[in-house]
């Protein structure tokens, strides 16, 4: 059976942010709730509160809830109506199909001024004489009872004909108080006889058991003999599971009386036969050994249990390994774990594994996955090992190709030292010192040619001292 809790409050409540103190409404409806209880400490700003279809027998622990305007409490145990007072605000009450046989508890909805829609369809006192009218003349704040609109001649009508109507359904509620009385005793003497037979089933269980435990001990033990105490446990529970679907379908053919204690037992027959089922599949479950991945003696397998598609490509340009692994598209990446290593890959998809053995061995920490955002599709590159390949020169001893003279020949010219050349002998330098800008510049192709001057070692050199020099 369920209870009201603060961890079943806040899990109905993510609409606003797990924040119940704040909560202005609430659906606690198919908890299977007992009791009302501990809302109107922990929730007092509720204006909206679902709690359809529990176990609820009586009404409490709302009278502080000032601004709860709706209240759906259809399908539970109710049977009469109290403890509204103090809602204030209350414009909506459904109480449809409850227990409700006491019509003249709805004289405490006087208190709620702002009531107008009121559901008590489905109740045992919607069957008696001059229901509506009664309702109608006691409830003048309300504008619709059982979604029909109270029209105002109906409620002149009702007012009229009160205290005839209002006898009429005390001398009812008496009789349907006095039916309600016997039903109770019939209920509880079920109830004690469900006690007494679950009493008796659990001693003979306990005596069969112990019965084949004494005969284990007294005979010898043998193949046959154990055997033998198997077929026997198992003719138990074969008969054991037969006698309950027999007592299930003679339960569920029997007729029931509409009362609370009928739903409690419905509801207590079902909890019992989700047990049993839990125990049997309990049994019957067999754990999976766990997957094998690498071998005693280091042999990794292939592996892929998430029955994925899956592509490994050898990128020789790039030197590396890219495996596409077609994860499911809408797959959050959380459920995906990637674990790179030298020789081989792995993948846990949603906790089931896919490993491969990798053609050629890679570097795991500059390894890179990727999730395509287009095909969803898992995408991992593993560069590969820098590799020395050596065998192929053993077989040409003989002489030397045309790559290996070319690369003998690169490696000497890269072992050579070039140095630079200072002599300025080989190498003129311009003075800057004396550079000067001509005013005039002539044109390069009408430029003359030099003169030729005489040097003072040429022998037909003379030197003429009134002939002022060059410069």
């Amino acid at each position: 059976m369920g209870r009201i809790t603060e961890d079943l409050i806040r899990r109905n409540s993510e609409h606003n942010d797990c924040v119940i103190f704040s909560l202005e409404e609430l659906s606690l409806h198919q908890q299977e709730i007992e009791r009302l209880e501990h809302i109107d400490k922990w929730c007092r700003d509720l204006k909206i509160l679902y709690l359809q279809n529990n176990l609820i027998g009586k009404i409490e622990n709302v009278s502080k809830l000032k601004k709860l305007e709706y209240l759906n409490l259809a399908l539970n145990n109710i049977e009469k109506i109290e403890n509204l007072e103090g809602c204030e605000g209350l414009t909506k009450l459904d109480l449809t199909v409850n227990f409700i046989g006491e019509l003249s508890s709805v004289k405490t909805l006087g208190h709620n001024i702002h009531l107008k829609e009121l559901f008590l369809m489905g109740n045992p006192c919607a069957d008696f004489d001059g229901y509506r009218q009664f309702v109608v003349a006691t409830l003048q704040q309300l504008k619709w009872l059982d979604g029909k609109e109270i029209e105002r001649s109906e409620r002149i009508q009702a007012l009229q004909n009160f205290p005839v109507i209002e006898q009429q359904i005390r001398e009812q509620e008496e009789a349907y108080r006095l039916k309600r009385a016997k039903d109770k005793e019939e209920a509880q003497r079920k109830l004690r006889e469900e006690d007494e037979n679950e009493a008796k089933e659990r001693r003979h269980s306990v005596f069969e058991g112990q019965r084949y435990a004494d005969i284990s001990a007294t005979l010898p033990f043998s193949v046959e003999h154990k055997d033998h105490v198997q077929e026997g446990q198992e003719g138990e529970c074969n008969q054991k599971r037969f006698k309950d679907n027999e007592d299930d379908l003679e339960f569920w053919n029997k007729p029931s009386l509409f009362t609370p204690e009928s739903r409690l037992e419905t509801l207590r027959h079902m909890e019992k036969q989700r047990k049993d089922q839990e125990k049997l599949s309990g049994k019957k479950k067999k754990v999976k050994p766990p997957r094998i991945l690498i071998t005693e003696d280091g042999k990794v397998l292939n592996v892929n249990d998430p029955k994925l598609d899956f592509s490994l490509k050898d990128d020789e340009k790039r030197n590396q390994i890219i495996l596409d692994l077609a994860v499911y598209r809408y797959m959050d990446t959380s459920l995906i774990d990637v674990d790179v290593q030298p020789t081989y890959v792995r993948v846990m998809v949603k906790g089931k594994p896919f490993q491969l053995v990798l053609p050629a061995e890679v570097k795991p920490d500059s390894s890179s996955a990727k999730r395509s955002q287009t095909t969803g599709h898992l995408v991992i590159c593993m560069p590969k090992v820098d590799e020395v390949i050596t065998g192929w020169r053993q077989t040409s001893e003989s002489g030397t190709s045309p790559s290996d003279s070319s690369r003998e020949h690169t490696n000497q010219r890269s072992k050579r030292i070039e140095k630079l050349e200072v002599d300025p002998s080989k190498r003129s330098f311009p003075d800057v010192a004396n550079i000067v800008r001509e005013k005039n510049p002539t044109p390069r192709r009408v430029r003359s040619e030099p003169k030729i001057i005489p040097s003072e070692e040429d022998p037909d050199f003379e030197d003429n001292p009134e002939v002022p020099p060059l410069i």
